[in-house]
């Protein structure tokens, strides 16, 4: 017997596999690795507080008046965590921001400083504006918060 053909070659066996073999492997092992980082996504916001109502929503995008970061006002505003859920941010009142898609996709999961000079964008107004509206809005709250609770009993 004679040595296999791709040896003669010096080709290694594993680059011989059927293309459409390969394929699949490739996505399936990508779609399991998606679907792990889903899962664990899902778990790291559940295991938090994400009180974040639709009122609350309504007030931040009032008083932001447009995107947080490049003061767009038209078009859909997302809701962005000043600081991102994977480095332990939650859906809440004084956390989330209104942005436009281009800013949250931009921002990501980077810490809002330092993405805010690297985008050449002014950090002291946005910092300004967020501790001023934060407060506002908390203080707002918790002049609600006693009505909601008595109405409940």
């Amino acid at each position: 017997m004679s040595a296999p053909r791709h040896a003669a070659r010096g080709v290694p066996q594993r680059t011989l596999v059927a293309p459409e073999r390969t394929y699949a492997h490739a996505v399936a092992v990508n779609n399991s690795r998606r679907a792990r980082a889903a899962r664990r996504r899902k778990r790291r916001v559940a295991a938090v507080v994400n009180d974040l109502t639709e009122v609350q929503w309504a007030a931040i995008q009032a008083a932001w008046n447009g995107c947080a970061y490049c003061g767009k006002t038209t078009g859909t505003m997302q809701r962005d965590c000043v600081m991102a859920i994977s480095r332990g941010g939650r859906y809440t009142l004084d956390n989330v921001v209104p942005a436009c898609a281009a800013c949250n996709a931009s921002k990501c999961n980077d810490e809002v400083t330092g993405w805010l000079r690297r985008k050449r964008l002014d950090e002291r107004t946005f910092l300004e504006r967020y501790v001023a509206i934060r407060a506002e809005l908390l203080a707002a709250d918790r002049e609600t918060a006693p009505t909601v609770a008595t109405e409940a009993r």
